[in-house]
């Protein structure tokens, strides 16, 4: 098995391995949703805050590995496999992060949470971008519209447009360190408006291909 997809299968096990070890001496209620400001502002079951997370990330995992193996044009993925490996890895080390901090939280640190998931986001969306830059034309992976789908080159210019936007979303979330009241429009903006941008850019260029 690949480095990447064996650290990531290591991170998912220790996961489970650290809820079950914090278990016993948990409270029977924890905090598991916290709001824009980055306070909790919801719980759930013991069970439920300890192992939701490995869960999701056991099940994202498991459909990530399956993906290459169904894909009509999985020999177009084997030409990107270790960018895809790291992406699979660096959504699993995302989660775990995620993990470590509701579980510090709950252990009585306080802090603002949406504030400590921004460095988290940026690492997220600047692999996004790599992994845009080298996708190649395939049914589950990268940005899948009907224009991309149907033109090997309207795929890769809007990949290749992609990549770069997904660096820039990378670097404005950053900027959240700076306004913190507003740090969740510096995550969420960006790629919805990115993501639009992108669709219609997809339209646009087949049009221009088609005349």
């Amino acid at each position: 098995m690949r480095p990447a997809i064996i650290i990531a299968a290591v991170l998912v096990f220790f996961s489970f391995v650290v809820g079950l070890y914090l278990y016993p001496n948990m409270p029977a209620t924890l905090d598991s949703h916290w709001n824009s400001a980055g306070q909790a502002d919801g719980t759930s079951s013991k069970f439920s805050g300890l192992f939701a997370i490995p869960i999701v990330s056991l099940v994202l995992f498991l459909v990530m590995l399956f993906i290459p193996r169904i894909d009509p044009r999985k020999e177009n993925i084997k030409k990107f496999q270790g960018y895809y490996d790291a992406i699979v890895l660096v959504m699993v080390v995302f989660f775990f992060y995620v993990y470590v901090l509701s579980i510090w939280w709950n252990l009585g640190w306080r802090f603002n949470f949406g504030i400590a998931l921004l460095p988290a986001f940026t690492v997220l969306f600047w692999f996004m971008g790599l992994l845009l830059e080298k996708a190649k034309m395939n049914w589950f992976i990268g940005i899948r519209t009907p224009w991309t789908l149907s033109s090997e080159r309207v795929w890769n210019k809007t990949h290749k447009v992609g990549a770069r936007l997904f660096k820039v979303a990378a670097l404005i979330t950053l900027l959240g360190l700076v306004f913190r009241d507003q740090a969740i429009l510096f995550v969420i903006v960006p790629v919805v408006v990115f993501a639009i941008y992108l669709i219609a850019y997809s339209y646009v260029e087949y049009r221009r291909k088609k005349h």
